[in-house]
């Protein structure tokens, strides 16, 4: 009887798997490097960030994509009123540039939508390339009459619908709705008093 043998498979670094967990506080100082990475040290003046700053992610909407003990995905979504709709934003999405050939930044939408359906929101928004994002779901069809709060491309504001027609009519400015961060309390070191 002849014994079939596997042959032996040397997996590359790139074949090296990568798992998607929900966000982190020890993500924090990792995922503003890749941030900085991804999209250069002018990001914090970009128009979505306006969207963001001070604010918290949605409740478990903040996600991080991890491979071999690195952070090399993360993408987050926060509350907004759109037009005076509730809708959530999702951004950024960035993918360290050494792993983009992994599906990770696929891997990382579709599981940031999903359970930001499973929650019950019923739309979310982003500013994005649309031939990327259209296979998500995503168009510019019910943007037309929403802006953001700064410059922005008008055929690069696309949203998905969970609920249909949840934007129907939407129209005006998409603002920040989300909890506000804490504000961090500065603690001085006590100094001795001379006698």
């Amino acid at each position: 009887m002849t014994t079939l043998r596997k042959p032996q498979v040397a997996l590359t670094s790139k074949a090296a798997p990568f798992a998607i967990r929900a966000e982190r506080a020890v993500d924090v100082t990792m995922r503003e490097a890749l941030l900085d990475v991804c999209f250069g040290g002018n990001r914090h003046d970009r128009t979505c960030q306006r969207l963001r700053d001070g604010r918290a992610p949605a409740a478990g909407l903040a996600l991080a994509a991890v491979r071999e003990g690195e952070l090399v995905g993360t993408v987050r979504l926060w509350h907004v009123s759109a037009g005076g709709r509730p809708a959530l934003v999702l951004g950024p999405l960035a993918v360290d540039p050494a792993c983009r050939e992994l599906g990770i930044g696929a891997a990382l939408m579709q599981q940031a939508l999903a359970a930001a359906r499973a929650r019950g929101h019923g739309a979310v928004i982003l500013l994005g390339d649309a031939p990327y994002y259209a296979r998500f779901g995503f168009s510019a069809k019910k943007t037309g009459a929403l802006v953001l709060p700064g410059p922005f491309e008008r055929d690069r504001l696309l949203a998905i619908e969970f609920i249909d027609g949840v934007l129907d009519g939407a129209e005006g400015m998409i603002v920040p709705t989300g909890a506000a961060l804490a504000k961090r309390r500065l603690v001085r070191p006590l100094r001795a008093h001379a006698a």
